[in-house]
């Protein structure tokens, strides 16, 4: 088995990296203190073609799959873990209409719209430079998706009348990442009518100025604040037919399949900030980091803690690179339990991790001049996240591992 990244890979990485610490990093204090969202680093994804990283080559795109995606976004965290965090929707959007669909089940006229539609799509990330977000969580929970859908309920309060050459759309969501700043959000709605449900889950394309959007309330979180994750209001919203980013249908169907589809990309950015926190505490004693005074006479105490940071670090990152290496549509019982494993795993030693970087540097690293204590904020918010909460995403590894999950749970 070789987990090691590929050349292409490599290269990508590398470049990733530069732009997370030599445009990213500078920022992301600001960003973090006023909670205003990076429209600078977004300029910086946009000039080096990094909005279409999971365009596929033929569109003009860099082509990256699900895989590269991941190892990708952990070196942009390292820059600013909000920026990747909301760059994980609009890539999440491009492989759910790119490689993921192409491994979904679809009839041939089905397939050949989707084509058809996508190809618009992808050219305009690649050649105006468009990026999306992805408004999933609903703050109502109720019908046959809390318990038939694998990916933890809350997507379908949003409704989507049928029209002549389009939807209706009404509904509310909220912790919207990325609101009032992506130009598009791929937005998951249920059409109303007496079909099973899957065939009515709808994905759809909802532009941020269109008639009736609005993103209303503060936001003013503990963490990630550069995410800017308002609410979404959408009143009688009109989507013509051209704005299904997926098939009627196959939102519900690819979660299904594919129940670790967004859990384990978003375990990037926190896999990402891990490396930041565990590198920042090693500038810091050595005394690398601007202002820190370095080690004085406590090497033999700190140096253990700092050994016990990277066990941590290294444990997570190895079994996370396992779990994407083979996440994929229709995955064996034994890959999604990896997957569960891997994202607790994740979001418990991001926790450990950023603390104990605090901790090591002492007093000063409480201070809002070092990056420490940003980390440990932006750490918290991983656990917390749907679909796969700790909780949620521990039920599911122990119902399935006792044969107790039901199908539509992900857990066989």
């Amino acid at each position: 088995m070789d987990l090691r990244p590929s050349t292409r890979q490599q290269d990508l990485l590398a470049g990733a990296r530069r732009v997370a610490l030599e445009r990213f990093a500078p920022r992301a204090a600001t960003h973090d203190r006023d909670a205003s969202f990076p429209f600078d680093d977004y300029a910086d994804l946009r000039a080096g073609g990094w909005l279409g990283l999971c365009v596929p080559a033929r569109y003009g795109g860099l082509g990256a799959g699900y895989e590269t995606y991941c190892l990708v976004a952990e070196q942009l965290a390292q820059g600013n873990a909000s920026t990747s965090l909301t760059f994980n929707m609009h890539c999440l959007t491009m492989l759910m209409m790119g490689e993921i669909a192409d491994a979904m089940p679809m009839a041939p006229a089905v397939r050949e719209r989707h084509e058809k539609l996508r190809a618009a799509k992808f050219r305009e990330v690649v050649e105006q430079g468009v990026f999306y977000g992805q408004p999933h969580s609903e703050p109502v929970e109720q019908g046959e998706t809390d318990t038939k859908l694998s990916m933890g309920g809350r997507r379908f309060g949003t409704t989507a009348r049928k029209v002549d050459g389009g939807y209706v759309v009404s509904g509310r969501k909220f912790f919207v990442s990325l609101a009032g700043a992506a130009p598009y959000f791929a937005t998951p709605a249920i059409r109303l009518g007496d079909e099973p449900w899957i065939e009515r889950t709808l994905y759809l394309q909802v532009p941020k100025d269109a008639p009736g959007v609005s993103f209303p309330g503060d936001w003013d979180p503990m963490g990630m604040r550069g995410t800017v994750s308002r609410d979404m209001l959408l009143q009688d919203v009109f989507v013509p037919d051209d704005g299904e980013v997926l098939p009627p249908g196959l939102f519900g169907a690819m979660y299904n399949a594919f129940p670790q589809l967004s859990p384990l990309t978003f375990c990037a950015t926190f896999l990402g900030l891990m490396q930041a926190a565990y590198d920042g505490a090693v500038a810091y004693l050595t005394g690398q980091m601007a202002g820190a005074p370095g080690l004085h006479t406590e090497a033999a105490v700190k140096g253990h803690a700092v050994a016990e940071m990277l066990f941590a670090l290294e444990a997570a990152r190895a079994l996370y690179y396992r779990a994407i290496s083979e996440a994929r549509v229709n995955a064996p019982a034994e890959a999604l339990q990896r997957a569960r494993a891997a994202h607790v795993t994740v979001q418990r030693s991001v926790i450990t991790v950023t603390q104990e970087a605090i901790r090591v540097c002492g007093g000063r690293g409480l201070l809002k001049r070092y990056p420490l204590e940003r980390y440990a904020r932006d750490a918290r918010a991983g656990a917390l996240m749907r679909p796969w909460t700790q909780e949620i995403a521990t039920q599911q590894a122990w119902e399935a591992a006792l044969g107790l999950g039901s199908p539509g749970a992900g857990a066989t």
